[in-house]
């Protein structure tokens, strides 16, 4: 499991945000745009970096293209960094006996 693009996608707070309105509900790039001051094409290549790293894909609903959420892959990079934590938590625990 390569996790790397999803943390190389995570590290923007833009594509962050973007991530945060998708898990309300699904949006089309026009109304992921709105709360951005940004225009639509630089929104359209924070979702191109979010497509590539598999945490969102694009429907198409008549003349929308609605952005979803695909949480799979956050579940997997939240399983790879869970792995770490509770090795670090088992390093902690016997430093402090």
């Amino acid at each position: 499991m390569n996790v790397a693009p999803v943390f190389t996608a995570l590290a923007d707070p833009t594509r962050r945000a973007i991530l945060a309105r998708l898990a309300v509900s699904e949006a089309t790039v026009m109304e992921l745009a709105r709360p951005f001051a940004l225009s639509q094409p630089a929104i359209s290549k924070h979702l191109k970096v979010l497509e590539r790293a598999g945490l969102v894909s694009r429907g198409r609903d008549a003349q929308r293209r609605p952005c979803r959420l695909e949480a799979r892959r956050l579940a997997e990079a939240n399983a790879w960094l869970e792995s770490y934590r509770q090795f670090w938590e088992g390093t902690y625990q016997r430093l402090d006996a």
